[in-house]
């Protein structure tokens, strides 16, 4: 944790005030952070803390765990929106008990869409509709204006937001509906205005492992991850010994299960899970049946859906990788020509050619054209005898008496192919 002490006015009268920032997308990992510093300042007995916030917004859930905790603090909570709080922003302004703005500052614009950036669902959407109008309840500001902020139907055109139009209220217009308590020029103002000028203020920050699982965390960063992860994979299953591609793709997957450690979404119990798979999946290469190869596949997915609160985004992410690993290895299949080296270990690949000297039955090209009798009838297989050598062999198809002549017309390994002779002079 880096904690910096900044007095102002001095500390005559004991007070702390943790001020705490809200910066860049708003993901899953940013919880981790915010939990740390509302529990510092808890233990601390602060008289406040002020959360810094410039944010476009961000992941539902998390802004939804963030509110949570925000609301359920007893300490005096504080959005100071420096620049702008949009969409998930909003929502975590509006479950602090007072919001301050900067001149020029904007909050609001909070509708919510999926990955594709599409319009969510209907279902989708009367949840968060709901859980902005309670937000503001809950500090008694008037709903409609946070509905306004992520339903479009709504239609405030006093506030450039008609129908059509998502609710976006600058530093004036938050002041005039009540949303804001006051513009203050900087954190200074700030303290002032709220009677701290007093008390020591401690700025909290993210540690460097925080800002690495908000990075991780993030919903687009989690597909990255995993496709880097099947693609080293991939192509050390192809690639002899063991070198940079596998340590990329374990780094990478070790990388996943950190940052969902950090961010409190998973537990040792998902990694240990992890590390089951991938052992059950070497077994298969050594054990019949398929049922360990089985199991470990299912670990996997399992352990990599348990680090995940939302099934729909980790089961999205895990097509992707799968679908980038299956390119992979039809890229070094049929472009590089590339055998998958652990097969070598477990399937025979010699084998006796022709052409290095090996053959299954000796072939007999000696005997064509050479001449004998039959010592049996040939029916149209039976016995010749060719120079004293008794030979084994078949007619090309007609019936040739015992005693008859014959002509070996061809040598095929062990088959020998004879014709009779006719009109040959006793």
């Amino acid at each position: 944790m880096i904690l910096l002490i900044i007095p102002f006015k001095g500390n005559a009268t004991n007070e702390v005030v943790y001020v705490a920032p809200i910066e860049e997308t708003v993901e899953k990992g940013l919880y981790a952070f915010l939990s740390r510093a509302v529990k510092t300042a808890e233990e601390a007995n602060a008289s406040a803390i002020i959360f810094e916030i410039d944010t476009p917004g961000g992941v539902v859930d998390a802004a939804g765990k963030i509110g949570k905790l925000l609301s359920s603090t007893d300490l005096k909570t504080i959005a100071f929106i420096n620049n702008q709080a949009l969409s998930a922003g909003a929502y975590i302004s509006l479950n602090t008990d007072e919001i301050y703005m900067v001149p020029g500052a904007t909050m609001g614009s909070a509708a919510i869409i999926d990955q594709q950036g599409n319009t969510a669902g209907k279902k989708a959407e009367s949840y968060w509709f709901a859980a902005m109008e309670e937000a503001a309840k809950q500090h008694k500001l008037n709903p409609s204006y946070a509905r306004a902020m992520a339903d479009e139907s709504v239609d405030l055109p006093k506030y450039d937001a008609p129908k059509g139009e998502l609710l976006t209220l600058g530093t004036e217009a938050a002041l005039e509906v009540g949303y804001s308590k006051g513009t203050v020029a900087n954190l200074t103002e700030l303290v002032e205005t709220l009677g701290f000028s007093n008390a020591e203020i401690r700025m909290l920050d993210e540690s460097f492992a925080e800002k690495l699982a908000r990075f991780i965390t993030n919903p687009v960063i989690i597909p990255i991850l995993l496709s880097i992860g099947s693609i080293g994979l991939v192509v050390e299953l192809y690639s002899p010994g063991f070198g940079i591609p596998g340590l990329m793709g374990i780094s990478a997957l070790l990388l996943f299960f950190y940052g969902h450690l950090v961010a409190g979404l998973a537990g040792f119990e998902t990694l240990i899970l992890f590390l089951i798979g991938i052992g059950l999946i070497i077994a298969e290469f050594f054990l019949p049946g398929g049922i360990a190869g089985t199991l470990g596949t299912a670990a996997i997915f399992g352990s990599l859906f348990l680090a995940s609160d939302n099934v729909i985004h980790m089961g999205i992410s895990i097509l992707i990788a799968i679908s980038v690993a299956i390119l992979a290895s039809i890229l070094m299949i049929k472009v590089f020509g590339k055998k998958m080296k652990i097969f070598r270990k477990m399937i025979l690949t010699d084998a006796t050619k022709t052409e290095q000297g090996y053959v299954s039955n000796k072939n007999r090209l000696e005997l064509i054209g050479l001449e004998g009798y039959a010592v049996t009838a040939l029916r149209p297989s039976g016995t010749i005898v060719i120079e004293d050598e008794r030979i084994d062999a078949v007619s090309e198809g007609a019936f040739i008496l015992k005693d008859a002549r014959v002509r070996v017309v061809k040598a095929e390994g062990s088959r020998i192919v004879v014709r009779e002779i006719t009109n040959l002079s006793k």
